[in-house]
């Protein structure tokens, strides 16, 4: 009798899907710069990359439900909100 588990394959990520990811988070930090004003377009680009981060953790972690049927612009907008928050955080702790 063998094992009925069977484990869960390895989520991977291949270099198309880091380069979606990036491109995206780029956009929305240059979006985020552009809700939140100031210079800097370097900082608000990295703020975009780890806003996609930080807003789909969020969005995961509570469950809240972007109602936007487009895949791509669903993850637009969760990387838009992250950078936005990101930003801030920054600006208070500067």
């Amino acid at each position: 009798m063998g094992n009925s588990l069977v484990p869960p394959e390895p989520i991977g990520m291949d270099g198309q899907q880091i380069l979606i990811w990036v491109l995206v988070g780029l956009a929305a930090g240059w979006l985020a710069s552009r809700i939140v004003g100031g210079t800097g377009l370097i900082r608000y680009l990295a703020a975009g990359l780890l806003g996609s981060i930080v807003g789909g953790f969020i969005v995961s972690y509570f469950g809240i439900a972007i109602p936007v049927d487009n895949v791509w612009l669903r993850e637009f907008i969760i990387a838009t909100g992250g950078a936005v928050i990101v930003i801030l955080a920054a600006r208070l702790v500067a």
